[in-house]
């Protein structure tokens, strides 16, 4: 049966049809939007669980060689991991709303950053019984991001080196080239389990128990305007975090370049 109204028809029936089809549509629409939501939380959870870990256990192994000759850049590296535990700590508490903590960006040297954190991979390498090599720049390698976030980054990236890939790790940042600067991580290991991207999708979609860490430095490479890749190495696995360069400080420009390298063997004392 139908019905007029004006110069419009219309059937009942269909009407009826359409409003259940419609109240269906828009039922699972707010149901996958909620599970969607529900996802992102428990990555954003995840990734700042697995944070709290790596910074806690490297001040923790640092604070065991405190005295002595080079108390002072122990003191500094076990103040950088202690900031990033503060800011894993502040990510948690954002993600319930699905959010992180607000990041703030400044000009960062490179460099300068590796050598701040390297007294912390030392004491984890030493403690993994593995040789770990960081090769200062030959000049200043600055970018414009949030230094705590790359320290997360980095972080990261040599703890995956050092506790999966196995080998000696060689630790270096660069100018790339066409306005690009990279930080390279390398290890004698027998390689990644899968392509990067692949590693990457599974931890965000919670697929994977591992690869948070790979995860957490890829969005920070992405929220800055780089990327997280892989690069052709004669053994192991190379991965670099790959962002937009900045001009480096007048102050910066000016320093000798520095030849020295931070080297840490497995049977060194922390």
């Amino acid at each position: 049966m139908s019905a007029a109204t004006g110069f419009l028809t219309f059937d009942p029936g269909v009407v009826s049809e359409a409003a259940v089809v419609v109240a269906v549509a828009v039922a699972v629409a707010v149901a996958v939007g909620a599970e969607t939501r529900r996802r992102r939380c428990l990555v954003l959870v995840a990734q700042a669980s697995h944070e709290l870990r790596g910074p806690l256990c490297a001040a923790r192994l640092g604070l065991h060689g405190l005295g002595g000759e080079g108390a002072g850049a122990r003191v500094a590296a076990i103040d950088l991991e202690l900031r990033r535990a503060a800011l894993a700590l502040d990510d948690l508490a954002a993600a319930p709303r699905g959010h992180r903590a607000a990041e703030r960006a400044g000009a960062v040297e490179l460099g300068a950053l590796l050598g701040e954190a390297f007294e912390a991979w030392h004491a984890l390498a030493v403690a993994r019984g593995v040789a770990l090599e960081v090769e200062p720049p030959q000049g200043p390698v600055v970018v414009h991001a949030d230094r705590l976030r790359l320290a997360q980054a980095c972080g990261n990236l040599v703890a995956n080196a050092i506790e999966h890939g196995g080998g000696a790790v060689h630790v270096r940042t660069r100018a790339a080239g066409a306005g690009r600067a990279r930080i390279e991580v390398t290890d004698g290991g027998p390689g990644l389990p899968a392509p990067i991207g692949e590693l990457v999708s599974a931890a965000r979609g919670r697929h994977a128990r591992r690869g948070h860490g790979l995860a957490l430095a890829a969005g920070i490479a992405e929220r800055h305007g780089g990327r997280l890749t892989t690069a052709p190495s004669p053994r192991g696995a190379r991965l670099v975090l790959e962002l937009p360069a900045a001009a480096a400080p007048a102050d910066r420009r000016r320093r000798r370049r520095r030849r020295a390298w931070w080297v840490a063997v497995a049977d060194s004392p922390p």
